[in-house]
């Protein structure tokens, strides 16, 4: 087996701790460095999280021959000019979903990637969870029959008005936190959609709190979501056919793995074994580092996703349907 990928961390944002279980679980990842902008601070986070280096700085991490993967986990407006960044400097790079909202920029990023010899791969975690390829697997195969319908959700209500998430400098906003789940999963089960037509409610700062969507994908397939920060914990997708559907009420943490086959007969419960999926995009990256794996998620995905937020905020802000060049 090959030796580990060295990981680091650029920032010490709480999303970290989701991926350390995992990090440290596996033998193909070797998580050795963290960055923040206060020494103070990275210093504490290495310590009582047992990572070997810590940084006062981003640069500094990067100028590390040693790191040979970071994983960056800085507020959505930072994530395309770090992810360059640490290409230049030689890194491979995960970075936290979305990576941006402007497909322009995400040409930029994968632009850089292939200079630099390096692999830039976006952060949709509940993409590399068992349970996902299997919805792909029954819709593909036709448990449903023909796939007319997919409906999403994604919310939870977000009391800290301070963060980062209500920050329209930041590139904050509901569609951007959790929508873009939706966004993600219902392009994985139909394609890349013709249209979109959004409809959002302004916070005081003047991202979306509340944002709802449909998306028009060849062949007459349609999108309904709705996510935002100001709802209850709600997280659903639904595929829906002509002879049934999968429903799936934890689609995107994936910690209880359900399939809901629904059809005239009754209801059948496929349930899975439990995976990491943060640890499972950390090895597939490590993998593909090592030649040993292709990286899931690519370019054409990242930009398609891009393509998608972009036209529903365009949407939204003109009040009528937007078509999506081919």
């Amino acid at each position: 087996m090959s030796r580990a990928v060295t990981w680091g961390f650029l920032s010490t944002a709480n999303i970290n701790d989701k991926l350390l279980p995992g990090a440290r679980a596996s033998d193909r990842v070797d998580l050795v460095a963290v960055a923040s902008r206060d020494r103070a601070r990275a210093e504490a986070y290495a310590r009582e999280r047992g990572i070997e280096r810590s940084y006062g700085s981003y640069e500094e991490l990067l100028a590390d021959d040693d790191v040979e993967a970071v994983y960056v986990s800085l507020p959505n407006s930072l994530h395309v000019e770090w992810s360059i960044r640490a290409l230049e400097a030689g890194k491979h790079v995960l970075c936290e979903k979305p990576l941006s909202r402007r497909p322009d920029d995400v040409e930029r990023a994968y632009d850089a990637a292939d200079r630099a010899g390096r692999i830039l791969m976006e952060a949709f975690m509940y993409r590399h969870n068992p349970q996902t390829r299997r919805l792909v697997e029954l819709v593909d195969g036709g448990a449903i029959g023909r796939l007319r319908l997919v409906r999403a959700a994604f919310s939870f209500p977000l009391a800290d008005a301070a963060n980062v998430r209500l920050s329209a400098e930041l590139d904050g906003g509901g569609l951007m936190d959790v929508g873009c789940y939706c966004v993600s999963g219902s392009r994985l089960l139909a394609g890349e959609p013709e249209s979109v037509y959004g409809e959002q409610a302004l916070a005081p700062g003047g991202v979306d709190e509340l944002f709802t969507g449909t998306m028009t994908f060849a062949g007459g397939v349609r999108a309904q979501f709705d996510c935002g920060l100001v709802l209850p914990n709600r997280d659903e997708l639904e595929a829906i056919g002509e002879e049934g559907s999968l429903f799936l009420d934890d689609p995107w943490h994936c910690y209880t793995p359900v399939l809901e086959h629904r059809t005239a007969d009754g209801v059948e419960r496929i349930e899975l074994e439990p995976a990491d999926s943060y640890r499972l995009q950390l090895e597939n990256l490590s993998d593909a580092i090592r030649g040993e794996a292709e990286p899931l998620l690519g370019r054409p995905d990242a930009l398609g996703q891009a393509r998608a937020i972009e036209a529903l905020y365009r949407s939204a802000e003109a009040g009528q349907p937007v078509a999506l060049r081919p």
